[in-house]
Order: C-alpha cells, then structure tokens, then sequence
C-alpha cells in the first residue's frame, strides 16, 4: 500500500498535469476562433470557383474535355490523399480520419484496385505508414502557417502522379467543420473534378461567347481549383484539430480534478487511521505502565 508520501507525490503529479491541461485547452480555445474565421472565409470563394466551373463544364463535352475533368476514362490507379494534424491530443480527430482513410483502402484493394498514398500532417503518417508504407509515395508536415504556399508542394505531387500516368483517381480525406463539438472525416474527390449539379448559375440566363475556349479556361481554372479545395479542407481540418482538442483538454481537466478530490480522499482517510492507531499505541503503553 502507498505511504503518505507517495499519495501527496501523487496528488501533485495530477494537479501538475490539470494545470498542463487547462492551459492547453485555453490555448486551444484561442486560437480556434482564428482557426474557424479562416475556414468560414474560404468556403465562398471555394464555393464561387466550383460554380463558375460548374458553368463551364456544361459547355464542354467528349475529348474536348480536359483530363482533370473527364479523367483518364479508367478507375484502376487511386492515389489516397489523407490530411491530419501535425500533433496530437485531441481525442479522436486524427484517428477518425486515418480510420477513414484505412477502411476505403482495404476496400480499393480488396478490389483488385491499385493505390499509392500521400499524407498530410505527421499524425496521419505515422498511423498509415503501419499499415501500407509500401503504398506510400510522399509525406508532408503543415508547419505553422496555412496558405497556398503551404498547400502548392502538396498540389504539384498530385499532378505528378496525375501527369505521369500513376493516377487516375484522387481523393482526398479530410475532417469537415460543422461546429465546435461537431467534426466529420470526409472524402472528396479531386480527379476527375467533381460537377455539383446544384451549383450555382453564374450566367443570370445570359448566354455567353467564351474567347478563349471553354476547354482552354477550364485548363487553367481546375488546377487552380484543385488547390484551392486543397486549402479549403486543410483550413477545416485545422479548426476541427482545435476544437476536439479543446474538448479534449476540458475533458482531461475535468477528470483530473475528479482524481484529485479521489486522492485526497483516501489520503485523508489513510491520515486518520496512522493518527489513531498511533494514539491508540500511545494509551496503550500509558496503561501499561
């Protein structure tokens, strides 16, 4: 059984730890705010650029078509982009994705399919590389800054093995934001770029007479685009990694004040009964002599 001393030991190992832990959580907290404006801000002009898109494609059709809208007419080379967060302690988050992410490429090769994997974030890399470090093709750290010359490195391998035949789907695994208690591992298809039929109609029921082409506008537009969404699902990954972190910390700080009280508890009561199992020896040899 522990001595005294080890129980105040203890009792002041744990309530280092919830100072450790509500610190965090109020940073956490800070800089979540931040997190969150940034990712509200982004989603119009993500938004914006996939209904000009939208608009275009509608113009386009057969092999006039460019290849990061059409695809390469097969579904047998996927390239798995799985975005994390660089760190950790924030309950669940990186490992819903990674899950996410691990579940859809057994289910690729369980197909036949064949799959060549890029991460973002060192939580996601470690996770992965466990399971299908053969797979892996190249690995990115987010660093301290998000903008899009964070996400360009990112974008550029994905047109490598794009380009160079290694790829003819992309997807990309993410963690939607819906609110602070609320994030959801996400796929999104990057290649072949994805038409949203509700999409906006940018033309006000004009028609327009595009110099240049349709298809020559949509080739600059769509790598551009792919970027962009690249940036947006990093931005919602960020406020949702700040977010379960906060949780988490509120969570951790709570049960460590819990344990504390536990503590002190018993060692309140192991206080009591030495004091009198030590008065009783004394009464006992003052009777005795």
């Amino acid at each position: 059984m522990a001595s005294l001393k080890d129980m105040r030991n203890q009792i002041g190992s744990v309530k280092a730890t919830q100072k450790i832990t509500k610190a965090m959580q109020m940073v956490a907290a800070a800089k979540l705010k931040r997190a969150q404006d940034a990712a509200e801000n982004a989603r119009p002009y993500a938004k914006r650029m996939a209904s000009v898109i939208a608009n275009l494609a509608k113009g386009v059709s057969g092999d006039a078509a460019p290849l990061l809208l059409a695809g390469t007419g097969s579904m047998q080379k996927h390239l798995v982009v799985v975005a994390t967060a660089d760190r950790g302690l924030a309950g669940g988050f990186n490992s819903a994705i990674a899950r996410a992410a691990r579940d859809h490429i057994r289910a690729l090769l369980a197909e036949g399919k064949t799959v060549r994997v890029i991460t973002v974030g060192r939580k996601g890399r470690d996770q992965l590389k466990r399971l299908f470090g053969e797979l892996f093709v190249e690995s990115f750290e987010l660093g301290k800054t998000l903008d899009l010359t964070t996400v360009q490195p990112i974008a550029e391998a994905i047109f490598k093995e794009f380009d160079e035949g290694r790829a003819d789907v992309v997807t990309l695994f993410y963690s939607q934001f819906k609110s602070v208690i609320s994030q959801v591992p996400a796929a999104k298809q990057l290649i072949p770029a994805q038409i949203e039929t509700s999409a906006e109609d940018t033309s006000g029921g004009a028609v327009y007479s595009y110099e240049p082409s349709e298809e020559e506008i949509l080739e600059t537009l769509l790598p551009r685009n792919l970027t962009v969404q690249i940036l947006s699902s990093l931005l919602e990954n960020n406020a949702g990694f700040y977010a379960s972190q906060m949780s988490a910390m509120d969570n951790a700080t709570r049960n460590a004040g819990e344990m504390i009280n536990a503590l002190n508890l018993q060692y309140n009561r192991k206080r009591q009964a030495q004091i009198t199992t030590e008065l009783i020896e004394i009464i006992a040899g003052a009777e005795a002599l």
